[in-house]
C-alpha cells in the first residue's frame, strides 16, 4: 500500500520520509490484525461458522477504512492492496487456534483496544493528509478506528460498542486531538506515535478501571 505524507512533512525533524511512511505501513497492519482479530472472536462468541467467523474478522478489519475512503473520494485501499485482506484474514483465522489457548472474554479487549489506536493513528493522518480540517480529521479518525467494529456488531444484532462503551470513541477523538495539537510543533512521526499512544492508553485504563461518561437515561 502506498501512504501520502501530510503537507507538513517538510517539517519532519530528523525523520526521514522512508522512516514516516513505515510507521503508517505499521499502523495499518496493526490494525488489521488486531481487528481481524477482534472480529473473528465476536464471532466465536456467537458460535457462526467458519464463513461466518471469517466475515466478520474481515468486516471488523476493514470496514472503518473503506468508509473513511469513501467519505474522502478514494478507492478505498483495501480494494488496491493484497497485503490488507491478506494480513485481516490471516488474524481471522488465528483467532481458531487463540481460542484454546486463552479465553475469548480476555483477548477480545485487548484485540479491540490495540485495533482502535491503531486505526484512530492512521484514520488522522491520511485525513490530514487530504487537507480536511480539523473537525474532519477528528470524525474520519474516530470512523476509521470504530466503524469496522460498529459495523460487525450490527451483523450480529448487537448494540455496537462505539455507543455502549463510553470510553470506546471518546479514546479516538482525544487521539486526534493530541495528533492536531502535536503537528503544530513536532514531526508527523512523533504526532502519529503520540495519538497512538493516547489512544491506546485510554481505552486499556478505561478497561482496566471501568470509566464511565455521565448517563443520561431515567433514575429510579
Amino acid at each position: 500500500m502506498a501512504w501520502t505524507l501530510p503537507r507538513k512533512a517538510g517539517n519532519c525533524r530528523g525523520f526521514t520520509r522512508l522512516s514516516f511512511e513505515e510507521v503508517l505501513w505499521f499502523m495499518n497492519v496493526l490494525g488489521l490484525f488486531a481487528f481481524g482479530l477482534s472480529g473473528a472472536l465476536r464471532a466465536i462468541e456467537e458460535n457462526l461458522d467458519l464463513l461466518g467467523l471469517v466475515a466478520l474478522g474481515l468486516t471488523c478489519a476493514l470496514g472503518g477504512g473503506i468508509i473513511r475512503d469513501i467519505m474522502l473520494s478514494e478507492l478505498p485501499r483495501a480494494l488496491k492492496s493484497e497485503l490488507d485482506v491478506l494480513v485481516a484474514l490471516i488474524a481471522s483465522l488465528s483467532a481458531i487456534v487463540l481460542k484454546h489457548i486463552k479465553p475469548v472474554s480476555s483477548v477480545l479487549p485487548i484485540a479491540d483496544a490495540v485495533g482502535l489506536s491503531a486505526f484512530s493513528t492512521t484514520g488522522a493522518i491520511l485525513a490530514s493528509s487530504a487537507g480536511v480540517s480539523p473537525f474532519g480529521v477528528v470524525i474520519l479518525a474516530t470512523i476509521t478506528g470504530a466503524g469496522g467494529g460498529f459495523i460487525a456488531d450490527l451483523m450480529l444484532n448487537r448494540v455496537p460498542t462505539v455507543l455502549k462503551e463510553d470510553f470506546y470513541a471518546s479514546c479516538s477523538i482525544l487521539g486526534a486531538i493530541v495528533f492536531l495539537i502535536s503537528m503544530q510543533v513536532l514531526s508527523p512521526t512523533i504526532s502519529a506515535l503520540l495519538c497512538w499512544l493516547c489512544v491506546l492508553l485510554l481505552r486499556l485504563f478505561a478497561i482496566l478501571f471501568r470509566w464511565r461518561l455521565p448517563r443520561l437515561g431515567q433514575s429510579g
